[in-house]
């Protein structure tokens, strides 16, 4: 379910994203995966919200913290989702940098996340 109201919805499609907020300085760097979380909660809609996330969830792994999302149970568990797609944050342990993958499962988001961030441009 969209929500028409948000500037940049699209019908049909997953709701908008809030903005990032503005980067004034350097990306806090997390120390554990609670403050990750506390990073991650801001890429995402509230959970419990509507059409928002039922939990947030963090994988951690070598070079960072991955930040999915788990969705509320479909009525219909055999019918396509009504907003497919998304995005997992991924929070760099080396700097803090926010980075977006797709909602792939945990570990396939992480090996697309080293492909493509080599440390020294590698």
């Amino acid at each position: 379910m969209t929500d028409p109201d948000r500037v940049g919805s699209i019908p049909g499609l997953p709701p908008t994203p809030p903005p990032l907020p503005a980067q004034t300085g350097p990306w806090p760097l997390p120390a554990n995966e609670s403050e990750a979380l506390e990073i991650g909660r801001r890429h995402f809609p509230e959970v419990g919200s509507p059409g928002g996330p039922s939990g947030l969830f963090v994988h951690e792994f070598d070079i960072g913290y991955l930040i999915h999302a788990s969705w509320p149970r479909r009525a219909d568990p055999t019918a396509p989702p009504a907003e497919p797609g998304g995005s997992n944050v991924v929070i760099s342990k080396a700097d803090g940098e926010v980075s977006f993958v797709p909602n792939f499962p945990p570990e396939d988001a992480v090996e697309l996340y080293h492909e493509s961030h080599r440390p020294n441009g590698a």
